[in-house]
């Protein structure tokens, strides 16, 4: 038993060491509403994942858990633990405006300030609580704006509102403005859903290169996006975990009937 225990324990060491964040026995409700029902998952450091399921399943509810933003809505309740880096976000003493900005986050529609100028809108998050010279903001927006893929293409007009931007332009400029406080973590939900084919196409080439520096979790409908930028897919249903692990074996060889017959398009 002694043995047993200790082999557990090793392996659960084991599983935080690899995680860049992880949610234990985490439940959510909205009101009444039990929304993540005694939820467990990880996402590997430096590496995609994406979390699949049927709407309403808690996709969205379970990215936003991970940076504390469930608690910002009227009624919502949380139970468990996140951790990040083996510590946990809901414990007592921690700041969430810390949280928050090592964990980013990237909404379904883009979100800039309209009349906000687009390097305005890249370094927002800078103005909070920081006190880096004017410079060295420039200098981080700049960055971000490259690692965003946008930089060439508004590098010249800098100084317009970020609004007059097309869509893909604007969900870019979303991207940057998160990665310019330099976080570790960046959530994205369902970050191309209302964007083209071409734009989409950009976001999910910018997936890929983000990889090598982020941990990215990205909720998505799109099966296909799943397959082409994900390492881990991990399958939601009635807020709890289905199934998850390599996207290849998901998609193609998935343990669970549940999970072979949503991938499959039997249900969703």
């Amino acid at each position: 038993m002694a043995d047993s225990t200790a082999s557990a324990e090793a392996s659960a060491a084991q599983a935080s060491s690899d995680s860049a964040v992880e949610a234990r026995s985490l439940n959510a409700w909205f009101g009444a509403h039990h929304v993540l029902k005694d939820l467990d998952m990880a996402a590997k450091a430096r590496a995609v994942t994406a979390i699949i399921g049927p709407s309403g399943c808690g996709k969205s509810t379970l990215i936003r858990c991970f940076n504390r933003m469930h608690e910002e809505v009227r009624g919502a309740k949380l139970t468990g633990m996140v951790l990040f880096k083996g510590e946990d976000i809901y414990a007592p003493g921690t700041d969430p405006v810390d949280v928050r900005r090592r964990i980013g986050m990237v909404f379904q529609r883009p979100t800039p300030f309209p009349t906000m100028s687009v390097i305005g809108n890249t370094v927002a998050g800078l103005r909070l609580g920081s006190r880096i010279g004017k410079s060295d903001m420039l200098a981080r927006g700049e960055e971000a704006l490259r690692r965003a893929g946008l930089w060439d293409e508004v590098k010249d007009r800098l100084n317009n509102p970020g609004g007059g931007l097309s869509g893909g332009q604007q969900q870019r400029l979303c991207i940057a403005r998160a990665l310019a406080v330099q976080p570790e973590v960046l959530l994205m939900d369902e970050p191309a859903s209302a964007l083209d084919p071409a734009s989409t196409l950009r976001i999910e080439e910018l997936i890929d290169k983000l990889k090598a520096e982020y941990t990215v979790i990205i909720v998505t409908h799109n099966m296909q996006q799943a397959t082409r930028v994900a390492d881990v897919t991990v399958f939601m249903l009635d807020g709890e975990v289905v199934e998850a692990g390599p996207t290849g074996a998901i998609f193609h060889s998935p343990a669970d009937k549940r999970t072979a017959d949503y991938v499959a398009g039997r249900f969703g």
